[in-house]
């Protein structure tokens, strides 16, 4: 059994290529979506109405170049964080600062990230650190979780995030008090974090000994999604208690490629570390990265209680995994990144 991907928008990119960075949708306050993009120069939002038309062109100037680190912007859209360097940075559409944390380098290391809570009365940041404090930095560097005043940039709880990281993202809950980190080692593993906030204390379940790809969380936010770092299982997990609630073996619940020769007993899937869910059951995922040694990438509609995905067809080919926006949306991305293509499931 299959179903049909209908299309809903296309969405073109407004920096050109190739010196535009990767442009993405995302979910800002009360549910409005806005496409981001970045270039070396500027960082630019563009809120989007209910048929994902620009309403409006908003500006942030970049204190660095988009190789020295990654951004976040607000749930308002009125100021940006760069996770630099060196340095945590906020900045609004004027280019002011508004304010800036000094942390250890990351050179060598790849980079950090910073993620608003979905109210945006929270910052969260994957630093190297240690903070600067006096102007110092004379502590053996660690990677650390804070968790800030985004008006201020006052540190409200740190932590040892006990990573190595070359890179990561994070992952917001609909409970501003939540956030999900994802953290790329490289070929070492991928550890993940889940904080919780009580106003005072900030308690992170590390998740020792797993190597797990956060993806999503559920619009309830009951279930959180992954993928494990070799690839071969999408597994999904209840948020309250950390427990394991279904999984699916990408090499038992996917079948082999139809284009791959016949004779080739190499030939095996693997999850993209992409993906999300379209509503509280339902998660899209995608075996783009490995299908592509063969053919035409493939992306599938996971159901909690079903055994097995169902293929999900489209009018014609995508080139990219997919990546969700939630309310039953999804959307796909040129090889050259200029347009963003927006998806909902056709009829059955």
């Amino acid at each position: 059994m299959t179903r049909t991907a209908r299309l809903v928008a296309t969405v073109t990119a407004p920096l050109p290529a190739p010196d535009a960075a990767s442009v993405e949708l995302v979910r800002l306050r009360g549910g409005r979506t806005a496409l981001i993009q970045r270039n070396d120069d500027e960082v630019v939002v563009q809120p989007l109405d209910e048929a994902f038309r620009p309403v409006e062109f908003i500006r942030f100037p970049a204190p660095w170049t988009q190789r020295f680190g990654t951004c976040a912007v607000s749930p308002d859209a009125d100021v940006v964080v760069f996770a630099g360097t060196h340095a945590l940075r906020a900045v609004d559409t004027s280019g002011a600062t508004r304010w800036e944390i000094r942390h250890g380098c990351w050179v060598g290391h790849d980079g950090g990230s910073a993620g608003f809570s979905v109210d945006g009365s929270l910052l969260w940041a994957h630093i190297r650190g240690p903070l600067a404090e006096g102007g110092e930095l004379d502590s053996q560097p660690v990677d650390e979780w804070l968790l800030l005043d985004p008006q201020d940039g006052r540190v409200l709880a740190r932590v040892d995030a006990r990573s190595a990281a070359a890179g990561s993202d994070h992952v917001p809950h609909p409970d501003p008090r939540r956030m999900g980190l994802s953290i790329g080692e490289g070929q070492d593993g991928a550890p993940m974090r889940w904080g919780r906030w009580d106003g005072e204390r900030l308690t992170v379940e590390y998740f020792e000994g797993l190597d797990l790809a956060l993806l999503d969380v559920s619009p309830s936010g009951a279930h959180f999604v992954t993928v494990s770092h070799d690839q071969d299982k999408l597994a999904l997990y209840e948020t309250a208690t950390g427990t394991q609630v279904a999984e699916w073996d990408v090499e038992e619940s996917v079948p082999r490629h139809p284009d791959a020769e016949p004779e080739n007993d190499e030939v095996w899937p693997a999850w993209d570390w992409a993906g999300g869910f379209l509503d509280d059951s339902t998660v899209v995922a995608g075996t783009v990265w490995q299908d592509e040694e063969w053919g035409e990438g493939r992306h599938w509609l996971v159901a909690r209680h079903a055994p097995r995905p169902e293929p999900l067809v489209y009018p014609g080919p995508v080139t990219s995994s997919p990546a969700t926006l939630g309310a039953g949306h999804w959307y796909t991305y040129s090889a050259d990144h200029t347009t963003l293509s927006v998806w909902t499931l056709g009829p059955r």
